[in-house]
Order: structure tokens, then sequence, then C-alpha cells
């Protein structure tokens, strides 16, 4: 990996960010409509192997003989499953960055954007005085070669690592006040990790107005899976080639 040294918001740190598929943004980059679920696939392929379909549908979980239009189609060598538009948007937006060299958005922050920053050394403060760690900044790290990259908030010990938010929406801040839910976060803790190579990391959630009742911070460590970062490192990879078709394409009518 590459390690950048460069607080966030900077003019550097958004320079940096041009063109490459950021941490935050993984799980967008992942998503796809008109797929397979995992059971239809497993089918699908048992099928395709010459499993017999009784076979084949009860080692995939079904009762019956599964039954419907994608199925078939998939079973008839169609190609199943396409992106969804906000990784079109996101494919598109890069390929502009890496022809122009420079942010699409010309550094534009949102008011949020700008919270967050601000927020962040008091977020960091906070974590460091409930767990007794350490936290080094890290500004923005990337793959060598530059295709992927994190604003990673914080690097702890030599296998840690730590990220910070400060939401605002109240249906946000819910679902992980109360349910606990950590899900939207998951793709861009692994990506850290990926990224990094370190075995655990905290998100934070960094919420001031809580204060009064001492629950300004609340942080989950999330530990490295080793089989979660391997499908979504296979399937930023199919990302990427999107990015590099939209770049080629642009190119090509500009000449």
């Amino acid at each position: 990996m590459k390690i950048i040294h460069c607080d966030q918001g900077s003019a550097e740190w958004l320079q940096s960010r041009a063109g490459v598929c950021t941490a935050s943004m993984f799980s967008t980059a992942r998503k796809k409509v008109n797929c397979l679920d995992e059971r239809q696939q497993k089918f699908v392929n048992l099928r395709l192997a010459g499993t017999p379909e009784k076979a084949a549908a009860e080692a995939a979980g079904y009762k019956a003989v599964p039954r419907s239009d994608i199925i078939s189609r998939a079973l008839d060598g169609e190609k199943i499953g396409d992106w969804s538009d906000a990784a079109k948007d996101y494919a598109f937006r890069l390929a502009i960055e890496r022809i122009s060299g420079a942010p699409l958005d010309e550094g534009f922050e949102t008011w949020s954007m700008k919270r967050g920053h601000e927020l962040e050394p008091q977020a960091r403060m906070e974590h460091e005085m409930q767990t007794g760690l350490i936290v080094q900044r890290a500004g923005f790290v990337t793959t060598d070669d530059g295709i992927f990259g994190a604003s990673a908030d914080g690097l702890i010990g030599d296998d840690g690592g730590s990220e910070y938010k400060c939401f605002v929406d109240p249906g946000r801040l819910r679902s992980i006040y109360m349910d606990h839910d950590f899900s939207e976060i998951v793709d861009q803790a692994m990506g850290c990790m990926w990224l990094t190579g370190r075995k655990w990391w905290h998100i934070c959630l960094y919420c001031p107005a809580l204060e009064i009742v001492g629950k300004q911070l609340c942080w989950r460590e999330f530990k490295r899976d080793d089989d979660h970062i391997e499908k979504m490192e296979s399937e930023l990879w199919e990302f990427a080639m999107l990015v590099n078709e939209y770049e080629a394409t642009l190119r090509q009518q500009a000449a």
C-alpha cells in the first residue's frame, strides 16, 4: 500500500482521491440488480454441472424444483445481472476523473462532509480516552496501482485501525444506537483492512449531542473476514473493468 499523509478535506487529499475507487463507496461499487440469489445460483451451478433437477433443487435448499424466468435464462447461458444505476454513475464519475486528473466536483464539500472533518479530532480523542489506544492519523491509503483507496482515519498499533462517522440523520443514528446495526459500514471497514493488511478495525459513531447522557461515542470492533474480503475484491475488480470501459469509450469519442 501507499500512504499519503494529508489532512482530510485538504486540496492534497481531494486530489489524491480523483479517479480512485474509495472504501466509503465500495458498497455502491458492488451493487447489482436482477441477479440470482444465493440459492438460485447454487441450483443453476449444479444443473450446469449435470446434476439432475430434483437433486440440484434439494442441494440448493428447495423443497421443489424452482421455476422462474431468471433461472431459465441463466440455464440458457444468458448473462444475468447488471450494475445498478448508482454503480454506473460512480464508475462514470471515476472515468471522467481519470481523464481530467482532478475531482469532478472540483473539491466541493457538503455541509455534512465539512462537519465530519471538523468533528473527527474530537471523535478520535474520545475514542482514545474510552479505549486507552493511541490512534495514528493516516490520511489517504491506496493500493500500489492507485486503483483503490481509503481515507483511513486512524491506524492503531501494527494490527488495527479506526473510522469515525458523525451522522446527523436520525434514521442512521437510530439504526446504530438502537439496533446496533453497522451493516452499511461493513464494506468500508473490510475495505480498510484489505488495503492496509490490518486484522481489526473500529467503526466509531460520534454524536456530540448525546454527550449529556455519556453516549457521544458508539463504536464496534470488526475482525478481518478474509472470505468477505475475497468476494468483495473480486467484485471490485469487475467494477474496475466497468470504469476502464467508460474511460476507453470517452477517449475514443474525444479522438
